[in-house]
């Protein structure tokens, strides 16, 4: 947040979201990520002159599941228009988009606040359209490649009202928006391949005016963090500028994520500036309710809903359920510990502290887990079981990720079960006070803090592998004696 108190920032996004058809939007290209450049591409794509598009129903749906997702109004008649600017890795000289008639319209996003409520950002609209290709400007001196696999890849542009009020509000929209298209399928939501990308508009005014100020449109953002950190930047530019008696040019910028500063690219274009009108080549898009219908029977549970389920099924808090449905694989991968322990709450604190630790640690997503769920129920069982304490069994969990072997296996090796017979345990606790009267002297005497210290004297002897909890339950019998 900008540090001047007599200002309020205000800003809208704009995601562009890639849906995961298995083909383009008006052709039959495939959309795979990571293919050698132009060998995805077809006279259709590639903007032949004479051909014609034959328009994804896929991407249809997916559309429409989007927007039930965040409850828009589905509009039963949408058309596409022809959006004209010249970009080299745009062939046509025009992209196929929505403009008048969306899709989508208003629909409405929660999100939390520091202050633990949810604050409802309005979303103005979703429409489809066309991504364009991408310039790559390694491998030839003076030159750039034009790389057009990723030209006609179906796009839904989200489009929020300008209701967020900092760059924490625009970062948890984002994850939020994300967390959406992952669990509806429609979008991997990777900010670093491209695939969920996000333009931020941001303006100032001083606070308690309703105007609002001229707006900056912020581009180059490849991760939450760098949206909100331009963000701040940029507002903080806007703040200086008016209080130095100048004023704000509207404007795209681009965000240097190096030097953490935004810089001007162009000037701001307005809608006649892409002379927009109909696409002659493609009919207006007709839904009927009946599609609908199947399109909203067809939802998976969402975030929110899965949250409020694991608070009141699972007796987790608010924080704990917010982090294990986050994500669609990682809510699943918890279910499925649970139905396997049947302890939730000790579940949830392996799940998001001791697992999402170590996949942050290595970058890897709970599908690539070497860890299967039923695996680390079975970890889970075995503390329950008493066969190994809390300490060993995060050791024997960081080898089970290392390697991917079962618990067991790695126990065996190791020698690493607890001591949980009841004569062996005794046996210790008795030599162990036999050989400290001094100290055993001084507990009966009132010193009770000295049970750690015969505590410690036990897991020695056992190199850490007694049962805690009998250990102290036959302490304190045999010293009350």
């Amino acid at each position: 947040m900008p540090a001047h108190p007599g200002y309020e920032v205000v800003i809208g996004l704009e995601v562009h979201a890639q849906m995961r058809t298995q083909s383009k939007i008006f052709c039959g290209c495939s959309t795979r990520f990571g293919a050698e450049p132009n060998t995805q591409i077809c006279p259709v794509c590639a903007a032949f002159p004479g051909v014609l598009p034959v328009l994804n129903q896929d991407a249809v749906n997916m559309a429409i599941r989007t927007g039930l997702a965040i409850s828009g109004t589905i509009n039963l008649h949408s058309e596409f228009s022809r959006k004209n600017y010249f970009y080299p890795d745009l062939p046509a000289g025009f992209q196929i988009t929505q403009y008048e008639l969306p899709i989508v319209s208003k629909g409405v996003l929660h999100i939390p606040t520091d202050g633990g409520e949810e604050r409802s950002i309005g979303i103005t609209r979703i429409h489809m359209e066309v991504d364009a290709g991408k310039n790559l400007h390694e491998g030839i001196a003076g030159a750039s490649w034009v790389d057009l696999n990723r030209t006609g890849v179906p796009l839904m542009e989200i489009v929020s009202e300008p209701d967020l009020r900092s760059a924490a509000e625009a970062g948890e929209y984002l994850k939020k928006l994300r967390s959406i298209v992952r669990y509806l399928d429609v979008c991997d939501g990777n900010m670093e391949e491209g695939s969920f990308r996000c333009d931020a508009n941001v303006s100032v005014r001083p606070r308690g005016q309703q105007v609002f100020g001229t707006r900056c449109e912020l581009k180059n953002l490849n991760s939450i963090r760098n949206v909100m950190r331009a963000i701040d930047h940029e507002a903080e530019r806007h703040i200086d500028v008016l209080e130095t008696g100048g004023q704000i040019v509207q404007e795209t910028r681009l965000w240097d994520a190096e030097k953490e500063v935004t810089r001007s690219m162009r000037g701001k274009e307005e809608a006649h500036d892409y002379r927009y009108f109909p696409e002659p080549d493609l009919p207006p898009l007709t839904i009927t309710p009946e599609r609908i219908a199947i399109q909203a029977a067809a939802l998976p549970e969402l975030p929110d809903a899965r949250r409020d389920r694991f608070q009141t099924r699972y007796g987790l808090s608010s924080y704990d359920a917010e982090v294990l449905t986050a994500s669609r694989d990682v809510a699943n991968f918890f279910e499925e510990v649970v139905g396997t322990t049947n302890n939730p709450k000790t579940a949830a604190n392996w799940v998001s502290v001791e697992l999402l630790g170590l996949l942050n640690k290595e970058g890897k997503e709970i599908t690539a887990s070497p860890v299967t769920a039923q695996a680390l129920g079975q970890l889970i069982g075995l503390v329950g079981q008493g066969t190994l304490s809390g300490k060993m069994a995060k050791q024997v969990f960081t080898s089970m990720f290392a390697t991917g072997d079962p618990a067991e296996k790695i126990i065996a090796a190791q020698g690493l079960q607890q001591v949980s017979d009841s004569g062996t345990l005794e046996a210790l606790v008795e030599r162990v006070l036999t050989g400290n009267p001094q100290e055993v002297a001084q507990y009966r005497a009132g010193k009770t803090k000295l049970l750690g210290f015969f505590v410690g004297q036990i897991m020695k002897e056992t190199q850490g592998q007694a049962n805690p909890a009998m250990v102290n339950k036959l302490l304190k019998d045999k010293l009350a004696e």
